[in-house]
């Protein structure tokens, strides 16, 4: 069975949940897990259940995909994501986002915790994502194309959508909420990166580094969907004392920035 054949199969599966034929996709990075109280859940599948599925085994990320409404508006929201560095092909990595795709939503919403590389940055900041840098990652549209996901060479002038992004900004504003506006270098992790390769990526331009989103707005873009993406700087890698960076850390930055987070999320879904 082929990649589209198993993504037909997996979409018939889950048409069954999407009553409300929403519009808009979710996916919920590590430690922003909480957001899920946000939405009024009609249904909630675990990944394991859904055919052809992979599962997240990550620690923050809970691994189920959410069918209801947030401020009244239908989204489809994965509570975990999955990354290259588990073990899992490209495809894979983004196999649920092309499902979304199929399920008809239009616009996609991700979140993800970074590590800080801007030296303006500081921990708990929350990065609007307005271009990334993907030459660290495998680029998951690597081999045959399939015109039924989109064309062999896709356009990435604009991978964040700057409609998006200007009324993310309108939101902030209005609720008195900080944000900063950055790049995002996507690398494959695990590690957290060393005090080297910090300066690297700031050099190249990156304000921030992680190890998910990239490769799903790729093909994101690929499919035509409109994106929009925030970080929270959960660290801040680029300084001169020791630095020494822990998953659990970065989890509790997360869970501290999530209100701020959880109400531009909320706000800008509403307006749509």
């Amino acid at each position: 069975m082929n990649t589209f054949e198993k993504i037909a199969e997996t979409t018939e599966f889950l048409k069954q949940f999407n009553t409300s034929k929403a519009k808009i996709g979710v996916v919920l990075g590590s430690g922003l897990g909480d957001f899920v109280k946000e939405i009024e859940t009609h249904h909630a599948i675990a990944y394991s259940d859904i055919p052809h599925f992979p599962v997240s085994t990550v620690q923050g990320h809970s691994g189920k995909l959410i069918f209801g409404s947030v401020a009244g508006t239908p989204i489809i929201a994965m509570a975990g994501r999955f990354h290259f560095y588990e073990g899992y092909a490209a495809e894979d990595v983004v196999f649920p986002i092309r499902v979304l795709k199929f399920l008809g939503v239009e616009t996609l919403f991700l979140s993800n915790a970074a590590g800080g590389v801007n030296t303006g940055f500081k921990v708990g900041d929350l990065m609007i994502i307005k271009d990334h840098i993907s030459f660290a990652i495998k680029n998951p549209l690597i081999g045959k194309n399939d015109e039924r996901f989109g064309p062999r060479f896709p356009d990435m002038s604009e991978p964040y959508s700057k409609q998006l992004i200007k009324r993310a900004k309108e939101i902030a504003r209005q609720k008195n909420i900080d944000v900063k506006e950055g790049v995002y270098f996507g690398a494959t992790g695990p590690t957290f990166e060393t005090h080297a390769e910090y300066k690297l990526v700031h050099i190249l331009g990156g304000d921030a580094v992680g190890m998910s989103t990239v490769q799903e707005v790729i093909v994101a873009r690929h499919m035509g969907m409109h994106v929009f993406a925030m970080s929270v700087i959960t660290d801040i890698g680029i300084r001169d004392d020791d630095n020494v960076i822990t998953h659990e850390e970065v989890l509790q930055a997360a869970k501290e920035a999530e209100p701020k987070f959880s109400t531009i999320f909320r706000e800008l879904i509403a307006s749509l």
